[in-house]
């Protein structure tokens, strides 16, 4: 990575600086179930870095191992993902596990049944945050989220000032899903990053940007950049990288 690739986004960081901003950012893994190897990689860069990191768990594939790995990471936090990370759309609908394909009393038992689990298992540890398996989800569902303990929900790109809840997406992805599958070009990771902050500066200031990981299938070049993206963005005066439960708390008051 050349200096002037990452260059947009530090001037970004410098006018928030210069402004007087303060820019949160926070840490969304998903399709966590398991101790691995590469969950061991993201705790020790959260560790290292002083970074929070929200695991978006998925709950019927998980169990006591990943509780007990949690319980030597005080900087790791757990969101309800799904429930199966099952695909029920009907084509050509994209998937998602939360659509409009099935009754939303149907999914919306299956989302209170992951939340149980993950209550047991990990307890304070566990955040009132929903994050969708591919980041969609039907309307009908998301009115239900309240009533079964949810404050807030994540999924991917701006959020909807008039949405009915507590939004805290993500915003962005290294990952070329529909291509390599490995690092998407960098320039336009680092100028939506860019973006996101000025978009910041000029909007709401409980405004967080999200950077989204799934350590389960990054390659050295994804973990190449993810390890940038941090260390670049920490040692900057403007960035604070968050704990999402700031933002919950702060969204209730």
């Amino acid at each position: 990575m050349s200096d002037d690739t990452s260059a947009v986004l530090i001037r970004a960081l410098d006018a928030a600086h210069a402004a007087g901003h303060e820019v949160r950012f926070w840490l969304r893994d998903d399709d966590a179930v398991a101790p691995t190897p590469a969950l061991d990689r993201l705790l020790t860069l959260s560790a290292a870095e002083g970074v929070p990191v929200t695991l978006a768990v998925i709950p019927r594939d998980t169990g006591a191992a990943l509780a007990e790995r949690l319980a030597s990471a005080p900087l790791a936090r757990v969101a309800v993902h799904g429930w199966a990370h099952e695909n029920h759309a009907l084509p050509p609908r994209k998937k998602q596990e939360l659509g409009p394909d099935r009754p939303a009393e149907t999914v919306l038992a299956e989302i209170a049944r992951g939340r149980e689990k993950l209550v047991a298992l990990h307890g304070a540890r566990l955040l009132p945050l929903l994050v969708p398996p591919w980041n969609r989800i039907a309307p009908g569902v998301v009115a239900g989220l309240p009533a079964l303990g949810f404050a807030a929900l994540s999924t991917f790109g701006p959020e909807d000032p008039a949405a009915p809840m507590r939004a805290i997406n993500t915003h962005v992805d290294p990952i070329d899903w529909h291509g390599s599958r490995s690092l998407c070009p960098e320039a336009p990771l680092w100028l939506g990053a860019a973006q996101r902050v000025a978009d910041l500066m000029a909007g709401p200031v409980e405004g967080t940007l999200g950077l989204l990981t799934h350590h389960l299938v990054h390659d050295a070049a994804i973990w190449g950049f993810v390890e940038r993206f941090i260390a670049l963005t920490r040692a900057h005066p403007a960035c604070r990288w968050i704990d999402p439960a700031e933002v919950i708390a702060s969204s209730s008051r």
